[in-house]
């Protein structure tokens, strides 16, 4: 288990992590803490046994005092940690959509009375700013939505501009820029590839004019769940994942792969029919 914690301008923190995928790279898995004048919590990291939540979200802040947490969507991924921070922050509230809820719900109900429906184009007043709500150009989850902090112009992202690492150093990284430039373009191509699927098949002018809205924007920082904090290149982002429809299609391994796979790492070789 590779994990840091970063801290971005004065009010925000980078709980980072990160999943080795044979064959992909390493994989960022990040949370983040904005200490607004009520505190924000966006999203719980993995749910894995190894992995400790609260104890992590507590060399930041006392978890009793988070106000909000922003579940930009209820994949696993962004969830490991979030029922345990219910019991401990008593006065903190989930901010999701009508989906998101629902689909919290087939594993472990979400109290209703703790969350709070925010849909993309609405703002959250967290006491000393509004977070305005949006759906990111890129997304594998319907309920997707992300925010951007109008006072300190950070976007935040969910899996938008993700990438896949060749190190766990590089994926829990302070600063995207440690990666060289055409490895982090191929490397995020191939991330929306596949976690976004999609893209081949959308309308190219309607998925445009979404990454146009975001450049419209015009965040200084872009924090991804799935990449390293990014300050000062949003138009380099954005410009890579213009290119996403026209990138190769990703194809992923079939079991005669998984069987080569399984054979690294078993000295017997693959289970037998």
């Amino acid at each position: 288990m590779s994990t840091h914690t970063h801290r971005v301008g004065t009010d925000t923190s980078v709980l980072a992590d990160c999943l080795e995928v044979p064959g992909i790279g390493f994989i960022p898995v990040n949370a983040f803490v904005l200490l607004a004048r009520q505190p924000v919590v966006v999203d719980t990291g993995l749910g894995l046994p190894d992995r400790d939540f609260l104890a992590r979200l507590g060399e930041v802040m006392d978890p009793a005092d988070v106000r909000w947490i922003w579940l930009t969507h209820p994949d696993r991924d962004h969830t490991g940690g979030l029922f345990a921070l219910l019991e401990a922050a008593p006065r903190a509230r989930v901010v999701t959509t009508f989906l998101g809820a629902g689909e919290m719900s087939t594993e472990c109900p979400l109290p209703l009375d703790r969350v709070h429906l925010l849909n993309p184009g609405r703002r959250l007043d967290v006491g000393d700013r509004t977070l305005y709500a949006f759906r990111p150009p890129l997304f594998d989850n319907p309920a997707t939505v992300g925010f951007y902090d109008e006072r300190t112009r950070t976007c935040f992202s969910s899996d938008c501009f993700g990438a896949p690492l060749p190190t766990p150093e590089l994926a829990t990284g302070a600063d995207v820029g440690a990666v060289a430039a055409a490895d982090l373009r191929g490397a995020q191509l191939l991330w929306a590839t596949v976690d976004s699927p999609w893209v081949h098949v959308a309308d190219p002018a309607k998925y445009l004019a979404n990454v146009k809205a975001l450049e419209a924007l015009d965040p200084d920082v872009v924090l991804s769940t799935h990449l390293p904090p990014a300050s000062g290149v949003t138009a380099t982002l954005l410009d890579t994942i213009a290119r996403a429809p026209d990138a190769d299609p990703f194809v992923g391994p079939d079991q005669a792969a998984l069987e080569q796979m399984l054979a690294g790492f078993q000295p017997g070789g693959p289970p037998q029919p």
